[in-house]
């Protein structure tokens, strides 16, 4: 049976690879499964795919906690609840304390104890009393996390001009530089609104166009 196999997770809306360890699992089990935030439930949807088991892929891949059970469906469906009020109230406070960002996301970790906030802004923002707000409001611990607008597209998510969905928010995990460069050496026409993603920036399959042609004329060489 396969060591790395691949799960959803309802709450990221993204199918992703973990290490199995020495569970016993099939396809629909429900597990707990390591996160920066503590944990997350996950469905299993593979556990003998060799896309999944790709060896590479092992090296950051998190692990299996534990199998769910009932309490942690509950646990999951009460945190989502709470982010989606927490969300709400923070933007009335941001509207009433007329502060110059734009709230992204809302995150509780799987312990209840701590909530990420992330916006974007164009310059620092002095949020101290918006953080007595929440913490008040909340009960909690709360942390500001400004964010660009790169990973403001990465954590909701979209389509591209192609039809599919972002890559940022499907499977990149670290942004790469992308330049104009990119765009003229493959003789694209330098127009901002075709060479431009969902977050204003330049798209970031010009780097992926880039980096296939240049193992091509390697190739070929």
């Amino acid at each position: 049976m396969s060591k790395i196999i691949c799960v959803y997770s309802e709450r990221l809306k993204k199918v992703f690879r973990v290490k199995k360890g020495d569970f016993e699992l099939k396809s629909k089990d429900r597990c707990i499964v390591e996160s920066d935030l503590g944990g997350d439930l996950v469905e299993v949807i593979n556990v003998s795919s060799q896309v999944c088991d790709f060896p590479k892929a092992a090296k950051d891949t998190v692990k299996i906690i534990r199998k769910a059970n009932s309490d942690d469906e509950k646990k999951i469906s009460r945190l989502d609840r709470k982010e989606e009020k927490a969300f709400n109230f923070c933007i009335k406070r941001i509207k009433s304390r007329k502060l110059p960002m734009k709230l992204v996301k809302v995150r509780y970790f799987f312990n209840e104890q701590k909530g990420i906030f992330y916006y974007t802004a164009n310059g620092r923002i002095d949020f101290r009393q918006l953080v007595k707000d929440l913490a008040k409001e909340l009960k909690m611990r709360i942390e500001m996390r400004q964010v660009g607008v790169r990973d403001e597209a990465k954590m909701i998510g979209g389509l591209g001009v192609c039809g599919r969905e972002l890559c940022c928010f499907s499977f990149i995990k670290n942004f790469k530089p992308v330049t104009i460069q990119k765009a003229k050496k493959q003789k694209i026409a330098i127009n901002p609104t075709k060479i431009s993603g969902v977050c204003g920036r330049l798209m970031c399959c010009l780097a992926f166009e880039d980096e296939s042609k240049g193992r091509m004329y390697t190739e070929e060489e």
